[in-house]
């Protein structure tokens, strides 16, 4: 289920907690990541996550724009016909 904008910006600030499995040697490799760069391992999982969220957004504002394009196409002259075929089109000369 997709967020909408105004449920986040109604718990923007405000965190929950949640219980995560991993693997150890994960959880290891995450610690240490999360040391290196001076932080902790709920907010290097907070960044990435984010980013994640982002990226999706970026996405289907992308898509609804295309989605958008492909409604206004400009009409070439053909009127929904094809006039040639396929072996004319891949006509050795």
């Amino acid at each position: 289920m997709k967020a909408k904008s105004s449920d986040k910006s109604k718990e923007e600030g405000e965190t929950r907690n949640i219980t995560l499995a991993l693997p150890r040697w994960l959880l290891r490799r995450v610690k240490i990541l999360a040391a290196e760069q001076d932080t902790s391992v709920s907010r290097l999982l907070a960044e990435f996550l984010e980013e994640i969220v982002r990226r999706d957004e970026a996405y289907e504002k992308a898509y609804a724009g295309w989605r958008e394009e492909m409604k206004n196409l400009r009409d070439l002259g053909l009127h929904g016909k094809i006039p040639w075929t396929r072996e004319e089109l891949h006509e050795r000369r």
